[in-house]
């Protein structure tokens, strides 16, 4: 048995033996201890601190001496005065073996360490991006020795690093030589290494010792929307977050409408791809001014989109998306060169597409998939991604089916009257009392209601400008629970709804949400609102329906609310109007922008893009458009909530009047109907 001293390492458990003087970032190395790195043991980067700890440790078998580790040196008090240590904290390429000792490897200096998540209930992002740093001392020439720059400076990284091949960028090898000069043939690298076993490239470099920060941004780009997150790679903190419309709106709201538009205009398609590439660009250019960070050092980018939107930012065609079977031009994930896909970035930032599921379910249900992982969830778990195109999953560790159904845009305000973007001003909230029909309600921006003292001046600034998808979610769901509309969606008369805020609108009734000011007009919900909810809710709960059918099952354990503005959407509103399965509704949860976190997790973790193409090759797909129970789920779903699921658990803890407008009989009259409980 050897003598040399041991060495623990906390809180990986790891050991060895190492002769005396050994450096401990050498130790670390050696037996796969997880301690960064990037000037390659010269005391600049900091990146290995480590804190050695001292005394009796029964539990490993060992007593740590004061003189374990050799004293503090000249690099280390260099780097203490310029940048700090915190006390107990040591370099570990600095600081050698010299007896027996336990190391602890904090956090802050573990390559794969953890990204907090903001919801509990989601795993934590391990992080290992695909871009890390190497500093390096590049051999000078010598004409003895007649080898070029470029080999001499592969040569100091597959020393640094370990890999035997290191690709090189070619756009790099115009100032390749200026840099080494620069830099006194001191460098640092920008490897990226799509997977854990690929050979790394550079793919940027500095002259001298650089640490960043380096970016990479993640992207869901949506129908509607595009949303993007820049994140540092280094740490994995979101730096900023901005979104904008999709410029494509211009040429359709929905997707079916933007083939078409590429099947009947000559180029349409290249012209959608311009319009959509350009919008990203702007993207980059808002985020980076948000940040106050430099293009250039988003080094990596990840992207989730619909397959119409997959197909339109590649420069593909969608014309076979608009026609049975829907077949994608391609469906595998994709690493392409951010500047192929005219963005205007940085010459070597890489791109990665998730991949698409099937024709109508792209990458950006791969994305929720990622986030969500129904595939490791113990319960049945419908993961639904509200937005223009709903994306909806349905599993456990049993296996995930998926599929997607066209709501259109109506829940995000379009295609109201009144509806409006998720903006200052916008009605939000809303509550109308059971027995006086009077609404309150609230606007984004304040968080008083209309009927609050101050209200008035709250949102003097913004006004009241319409209403949001959350919004009109809200008061079609309490116009139902206060008798105002009927199962069927039609809204009753003054006469029989005993409330003046209902009122002839044409052939139906209209309902009065708010009375309106100097500035703008009275905000009301027509039957011709109701009417788009009630086609978009039910091609949601008909997929999600659809996916239960093929499961076998009536009922499932919980239900995930995902996308742009799922975690605004209230369930038991949801519930009420019939847009997802029956279910309790605390068991009904929000996930937010899944399919953007998604992304952000394959920008952080290589390892999870391996992750997400293998479970995508499982997931089970069911076209929607094909399967002959689809419109049978479709019109039941019609009403409100639904016309065949009793939703016997929502009755429970919801009344739900039952009158009838559509005879405008007597009998439908206010005095005639039940009030409700609030639940």
């Amino acid at each position: 048995m050897s003598n040399d001293p041991l060495v623990i390492f906390t809180p990986s458990g790891k050991r060895g033996r190492f002769p005396v003087g050994t450096p401990i970032l050498t130790a670390a190395r050696q037996l796969g201890v997880d301690l960064d790195s990037v000037c390659g043991g010269r005391g600049i980067c900091s990146k290995c601190q480590i804190t050695p700890s001292y005394g009796e440790f029964p539990k490993h078998g060992v007593t740590v001496a004061d003189t374990a580790l050799s004293g503090w040196n000249a690099v280390e008090e260099r780097y203490d005065q310029k940048r700090g240590l915190p006390k107990g904290r040591r370099l570990g390429c600095q600081a050698t073996v010299q007896g027996d000792v336990v190391i602890d490897v904090p956090p802050e200096s573990q390559v794969h360490r953890q990204v907090v998540r903001k919801r509990a209930e989601v795993r934590e992002i391990t992080l290992n991006p695909t871009i890390r740093l190497a500093c390096v001392e590049v051999e000078q020439p010598d004409m003895h020795k007649p080898t070029g720059d470029l080999e001499r400076l592969r040569a100091a990284l597959r020393a640094a690093t370990g890999q035997d091949s290191i690709g090189f960028d070619r756009h790099l090898l115009r100032d390749l030589q200026p840099t080494l000069r620069k830099g006194n043939w001191q460098v640092t690298a920008a490897l990226h290494q799509p997977r854990d076993d690929a050979d790394p490239s550079v793919v940027a470099l500095w002259p001298g010792f650089f640490e960043g920060p380096l970016y990479g941004l993640a992207v869901d780009l949506g129908s509607t929307t595009i949303a993007g997150h820049l994140c540092n790679l280094s740490t994995g903190e979101v730096v900023a977050s901005a979104g904008l419309m999709n410029p494509q709106i211009r040429f359709g709201e929905d997707l079916m409408s933007r083939v078409s538009y590429a099947m009947m205009n000559k180029g349409g398609d290249l012209e959608m791809t311009d319009a959509v590439r350009a919008g990203l660009n702007q993207l980059v250019t808002d985020i980076t001014a948000e940040a106050g960070a430099d293009r250039s050092a988003i080094l990596d980018t990840v992207f989730v989109m619909n397959p119409v939107m997959h197909h339109l930012f590649l420069g593909i065609d969608p014309f076979e998306l608009g026609q049975a079977p829907f077949a994608l031009a391609t469906s595998d994930a994709l690493s392409l060169m951010a500047r192929d896909l005219g963005l205007s970035i940085a010459p070597g930032t890489r791109a990665y597409i998730l991949p698409c599921i099937a024709g109508h379910v792209g990458a950006d249900a791969a994305g929720v998939a990622l986030s969500e992982a129904p595939d490791q969830s113990e319960d049945l778990v419908l993961v639904v991604d509200v937005g223009t195109n709903a994306e909806i999953l349905l599993g456990d560790k049993r296996g995930v089916l998926a599929c997607s159904s066209p709501t259109g845009p109506a829940f995000e305000g379009a295609q109201i009257s009144a509806g409006q973007r998720a903006a200052p001003g916008a009605i939000e909230r809303v509550e109308i009392d059971p027995v006086t029909k009077e609404p309150r309600f609230r606007v984004i921006g304040s968080d008083l209601w209309s009927d609050d003292d101050g209200f008035d001046a709250a949102i003097a600034a913004t006004g009241v400008t319409g209403i949001c998808g959350s919004g009109i979610i809200e008061v079609i769901a309490e116009m139902r629970m206060a008798g105002l509309v009927d199962a069927s969606g039609l809204i009753g008369s003054a006469e029989q709804t005993g409330s003046l805020r209902c009122f002839a609108d044409g052939r139906t009734h209209s309902y009065r949400l708010w009375d309106g000011s100097a500035d703008h007009g009275p905000i009301t919900v027509t039957n011709g609102d109701i009417r788009a909810i009630q086609m978009a809710k039910a091609a949601l709960y008909s997929g999600a329906r659809l996916l239960m059918d093929k499961r076998g099952v009536n009922k499932v354990d919980r239900v995930v609310l995902a996308g742009a503005f799922g975690a605004h959407i209230s369930a038991k509103h949801a519930m009420v109007l019939g847009m997802i399965p029956d279910c309790p509704l605390d068991k009904v949860t929000s996930a937010g922008n899944a399919a953007g976190t998604g992304a952000r997790i394959a920008l952080l973790n290589r390892s999870a893009r391996d992750q997400i193409e293998t479970l995508v090759g499982r997931i089970e797909k069911i076209e929607t458009a094909v399967e002959p129970r689809f419109q049978e789920h479709f019109v039941n779903a019609s009403a409100l909530p639904n016309a065949s699921d009793p939703f016997a658990i929502l009755r429970s803890v919801v009344d739900l009047p039952d009158p009838s407008f559509n005879t405008g009989g007597g009998d439908s009259g206010a005095g005639g109907r039940r009030r409700r409980r609030r639940g």
